[in-house]
């Protein structure tokens, strides 16, 4: 299961360092890419992008130092909840082919979550 989990970690890691690092640090490229991107403040784009680069900092150091390792746990219920609140955002503006990758991530999560707890 420790495998699995971090071959989880791995995958949700690099996800989101792509993802917040393109919103947080090269909003222009994040503006073609991302559509909603464009009817958001910019501020608001670059808070989402550094909250997912701590998450994926919360979610893989603690576990791999062995300090506090159970902030781990709570790094992964918080990136599920910016990739719920996410999906729910899609929703609301009808873009639905977007959500598939929210759902993906949201399940990893909390794999990871639930996982790191437990095990």
């Amino acid at each position: 299961m420790n495998i699995a989990l971090w071959i989880v970690q791995g995958i949700l890691g690099a996800g989101f360092i792509f993802s917040g690092w393109m919103k947080a640090f090269q909003y222009e490229k994040a503006k073609k890419s991302w559509p909603w991107v464009n009817d958001v403040s910019r501020w608001f784009v670059f808070f989402i992008g550094i909250v997912e680069l701590l998450g994926v900092l919360g979610l893989i150091l603690p576990q791999a130092t062995g300090i506090a390792p159970g902030l781990t746990p709570m790094a992964a219920f918080g990136l599920a909840a910016i990739v719920f609140f996410g999906a729910v955002f899609h929703v609301m503006r009808k873009e639905y082919t977007n959500i598939g990758v929210n759902i993906v991530f949201l399940v990893l999560s909390l794999f990871v979550a639930v996982g790191r707890m437990l095990y």
